[in-house]
């Protein structure tokens, strides 16, 4: 699903407008009523409880003042809060204004902070408050005493829900520049803004879900957005069905070049996730002291035993044998459980700048280039690199909580210096490409905070791209499955409990999911 910033939706709205004909207080009049829908769906108890509706001056205030009149004709009449004068209501805000009065609903003028001072107290009791403020045209964060309004709601016992997005985001970046409303849902009209989905400022959105307004989803097409929620309808058809015909040899042949003596068993996850994948082949070159230990875990990986160095890592002179396997194979998964020994970074400098095949890194094959970062570059042939925040961090020069910081900024910045495919990992893994497209993952949870999830991510783009799809792909349906699984093994298992291998074991459950046939979508 396409994920919008501010001035996309005003130019999506103003091409439905313009050359549809579609009127903008239709949208508006569907937007209200949306999102009284979802409330009374989520908040069954929304009558007991009590519903106040905060509209600011614009657009979007005008939606919270359609939104109230449709809780009202649906029984919940709330208490209307305006943070403005009437009078400075414009266009279709102020046919609402007037729709609203009409219709019997008691509008109140709260215009400066003494009159919010009076009235303060809506919030002491645990109502549910809905959140029309600020639109997505807002910059810099809440100001004025619309900011103290912000502060009060914050601290108040109020479920917040938020209409379109929380007011003080700015729909154009993911940071948050001033006060920001706290949301407990945001009910985001006709597609999801990037403050929702990019941290830090989605921290804010809560739960969201998608209000339809009547746009066309061709619409929202032709505006060729950057940004992309990963779901399943995104990835769905990616593989495609596998024809009567085929053979092992259709689906690739996966080589890995991880592991060392004491992590052997990097490796071994690296390649059963990749086969659990649909690769046909996998082939693991490890050093030689740790290949029976691979050889013994699963009896469909063939392993080749390479030179290694005094303390059982891969060394310098097994370049050449890696290269000469590499030839024969679609793709490379590199980095896992390799170690960093000089020998062994060596290694991968070289592998990496002479090998004939798209390629994923991760873990050691990437912590190798901390102090030359400037030569990990993606080169004739496809790369993708899955960093976690630190290894992205010595990559990009910087420190992990910069990364942290803005985790969008980062895997951009990361893609566009080295030509790769960058999957940022961590909570909505980033899935950034060098021309500014950026997937944020819908799937995962915090139990996949644990040792070898991110071999077990590695083996599955690795077998992506041995079977053939373009590196961008690879790593987007990765990053799904990989998550899915996690979410999977997490309803089962519990999220305290989860392991690494669990996540190739649920990998069956998740393919099976996306090759059924897909189902309408809701937007």
């Amino acid at each position: 699903m396409e994920v919008l910033t501010g001035e996309e939706m005003r130019r999506v709205d103003r091409r439905a407008i313009e050359e549809l004909g579609i009127a903008s207080l239709l949208l508006m009049e569907s937007a209200g009523r949306g999102v009284a829908e979802a409330l009374l769906e989520d908040y069954p108890d929304a009558a007991a409880r009590g519903v106040v509706v905060l509209c600011g001056k614009g657009n979007n205030g005008g939606d919270g003042l359609a939104a109230a009149r449709h809780l009202a004709r649906l029984g919940v009449p709330p208490r209307v809060l305006l943070l403005a004068e009437a009078r400075a209501l414009q266009g279709d805000a102020q046919i609402q204004w007037r729709a609203a009065r009409g219709s019997g609903l008691l509008v109140e003028e709260i215009p400066d902070a003494a009159a919010w001072a009076a009235v303060r107290a809506v919030l002491e009791r645990r109502v549910i408050v809905v959140d029309a403020l600020l639109g997505t045209g807002a910059r810099g964060g809440a100001r004025g005493f619309v900011g103290e309004v912000v502060q009060d709601i914050n601290r108040s016992a109020a479920d917040v829900v938020a209409v379109d997005l929380p007011s003080g985001l700015d729909a154009d970046t993911a940071a948050v520049t001033g006060p920001a409303v706290g949301a407990d849902r945001t009910y985001t009209l006709c597609r999801p803004k990037l403050p929702l989905v990019a941290e830090p400022a989605a921290l804010h959105a809560g739960m969201w879900r998608v209000i339809p307004i009547g746009i066309p989803d061709d619409v929202v097409r032709a505006e060729r957005p950057r940004y992309e929620w990963l779901d399943a309808q995104a990835v769905r058809a990616l593989l495609g069905r596998r024809e009567s015909h085929s053979h092992k040899g259709t689906f690739g042949h996966l080589l890995v070049v991880a592991g060392s003596r004491g992590k052997s068993g990097a490796a071994a996850l690296v390649a059963r996730a990749a086969l659990r994948s649909g690769v046909g082949l996998v082939t693991v070159a490890t050093a030689a002291s740790a290949q029976p230990t691979v050889a013994s875990h699963w009896a469909e990986v063939m392993t080749e035993p390479l030179p290694e160095t005094r303390e059982g890592s891969i060394s310098e002179p097994a370049l050449g044998r890696v290269l000469e396997l590499l030839a024969r194979r679609q793709a490379l998964a590199l980095g896992p459980g390799l170690g960093t020994a000089r020998p062994t970074a060596t290694l991968v400098h070289e592998l990496l700048d002479r090998r004939g095949a798209p390629a994923v890194a991760d873990a050691d094959a990437l912590n190798v280039y901390a102090e030359i970062p400037e030569r990990l570059r993606a080169g004739a042939w496809p790369l993708v690199l899955t960093p976690h925040p630190g290894e992205a961090a010595r990559l990009l020069g910087t420190s992990t909580s910069d990364v942290q910081s803005d985790r969008l900024v980062a895997a951009r910045a990361l893609a566009e210096r080295t030509g790769a495919v960058v999957v940022l990992k961590g909570h909505r893994t980033l899935v950034a490409a060098p021309d500014g497209r950026v997937a944020f993952n819908s799937t995962g949870n915090p139990g996949m905070a644990t040792a070898g999830t991110g071999d077990v991510l590695t083996g599955i783009v690795g077998a992506y791209l041995a079977r053939g799809l373009e590196a961008l792909d690879a790593a987007r349906l990765a990053v799904y499955v990989h998550g899915r699984a996690g979410d999977l093994v997490a309803q089962t298992l519990g999220e305290e409990s989860l392991v690494a291998g669990d996540l190739i074991q649920a990998l069956p459950q998740v393919l099976a999911e996306l090759a059924a046939a897909a189902e309408p979508h809701a937007w």
